[in-house]
């Protein structure tokens, strides 16, 4: 009797380990052919051409106003650049690449002799229960773990990201 109800409940908690959300979703609406942030609002859009499809709070890095210089500058970069990666195992619980930097920021940082730095990612939060307060990234954008599991869905490799001050 002790060992059918012990593997009734083991039973139990495998159906129900099972059936715990992925961070994987479906996306099936229209093509996000634009993603636009706007650091001083602490916005990001995501578009269809002209057609706004969702909006995001966002968090940037820990030293925000002005365009990325130098790798450690804490600083989230300004301009055109494109999505060029995914990281599902990213420590940020999902994540999609920023192509900084690009030729000119690579110019300017060692121009300087400095390195530009890298890896700038659109991710979400490595502990969602403990809040980190605003702009705490190293230049990233951070947004929360449901929202990067929207946008990872819905954001492919190759969409324009602009970033304004």
């Amino acid at each position: 009797m002790k060992v059918t109800r012990v593997l009734i409940a083991f039973c139990v908690l495998l159906a129900l380990g099972a059936c715990s959300p992925s961070k994987f979703r479906s996306y099936h609406g229209p093509e996000v052919t634009r993603v636009v942030v706007f650091k001083g609002q602490r916005k990001m859009y995501l578009y269809h051409h002209d057609r706004l499809l969702a909006e995001h709070r966002i968090d940037l890095g820990f030293a925000p106003a002005g365009h990325k210089r130098y790798e450690g500058d804490g600083k989230t970069p300004e301009g055109r650049y494109y999505i060029d990666r995914r990281n599902p195992n990213s420590k940020f619980h999902l994540s999609v690449g920023i192509s900084y930097p690009n030729e000119r920021d690579v110019e300017v940082a060692r121009s300087a002799g400095l390195s530009p730095g890298g890896d700038i990612f659109i991710h979400g939060q490595s502990d969602p229960v403990k809040r980190r307060g605003t702009d705490w990234t190293a230049g990233c954008i951070s947004v929360s773990n449901r929202e990067i599991e929207k946008i990872y869905s819905m954001v492919n490799n190759g969409t324009p990201i602009d970033l304004y001050p």
